[in-house]
């Protein structure tokens, strides 16, 4: 990626830092910023060494990618301590840590510039992730701050925003080099192959898929009263 201007391996690890700081903010767990540290040494020991690179290996290494991050997931999802974790956290902060997909949706739309991502991940094409980051300010504010918008809104705008998410992802993964490989031959998606963007599918997405998981969790768990006493703790 000789070609690449440095401000945007720049902009995607600032983005990164950023994500990692509002999700501690979030949930103000040394457990989870242990992860987030985990996560990123790791990716980036495999970029540096392009491990992502070798896309014809058998099995691919693309599941390392962004795999060691869903299982992290899955198990606080699925135990009493994890859940018990979870519940605890801050929506709003969480809801607040979808702005980080701004800057993301603009490092994406260089690398379409510079044909190291296809158009269909980028505005242009058929990723609209970007309308999460722009909300997300207004939902939090409105939503946790002044206490204006009710609990379905609030289930509604994170069951979209994960929507959107998933369809980037999902294109995503079928514009990579390799046996998955199904769209943008002419144009694949080469850039997550790389450090430093090789943080934005093994960190940045799951910390913001994870930021849903857990406000929708809370928001189907809490009743009435409780969710008013928790948005009110955050006046």
């Amino acid at each position: 990626m000789e070609n690449l201007p440095i401000w945007v391996g720049w902009a995607i690890a600032l983005t990164t830092f950023l994500t990692a700081f509002l999700l501690y903010k979030a949930t103000r767990s040394r457990l989870i910023l242990g992860i987030s540290i985990i996560l990123l040494l790791l990716q980036t020991i495999l970029g540096l060494k392009g491990f992502y690179q070798n896309t014809t290996s058998f099995p691919p290494p693309l599941p390392l990618l962004i795999g060691p991050a869903l299982i992290g997931i899955i198990i606080l999802f699925s135990t009493r301590s994890g859940r018990k974790l979870l519940d605890s956290f801050d929506q709003r902060w969480m809801t607040w840590l979808s702005i980080i997909r701004i800057p993301v949706e603009f490092v994406l739309l260089a690398l379409f510039i510079h044909k190291l991502v296809p158009q269909v991940m980028t505005f242009e094409g058929r990723n609209f992730d970007i309308l999460s980051g722009l909300s997300a300010p207004f939902i939090a504010y409105y939503g946790y701050t002044k206490r204006k918008i009710s609990r379905p809104a609030l289930l509604l705008w994170n069951f979209i925003c994960l929507g959107l998410l998933l369809n980037v992802v999902i294109h995503a993964v079928l514009a990579v080099p390799g046996p998955l490989q199904r769209i943008a031959f002419d144009q694949p998606n080469i850039a997550v192959l790389y450090f430093p963007f090789v943080w934005l599918p093994g960190f940045i997405v799951p910390a913001v898929l994870f930021s849903h998981l857990v406000n929708i969790r809370q928001l189907l768990s809490a009743q009435p009263s409780s969710l008013l006493s928790l948005q009110a703790k955050h006046l």
